[in-house]
């Protein structure tokens, strides 16, 4: 899954840290789902969602499409 999160976190001025301390997480949970090593959960999405007044889709894109029966 892609995501656009360090954009969206860069076009509010904001480092790591201050996006972590935000969402009540560590810097070190920003850089995994910035870097693709770590897909947030749920919960974790929203709040992003919500914080940069944005869709949950447009944060993070999944590529997957179902399959034609």
């Amino acid at each position: 899954m892609l995501n656009r999160v360090k954009e969206f976190r860069e076009g509010s001025g904001w480092s790591q840290g201050e996006l972590a301390r935000r969402l009540g997480v560590s810097r070190q949970t920003i850089n995994a789902v910035e870097t693709d090593k770590y897909d947030p959960s749920l919960p974790l999405a929203l709040r992003m969602a919500k914080l940069f007044g944005a869709a949950v889709p447009d944060l993070f894109i999944d590529e997957w499409e179902p399959q034609g029966e």
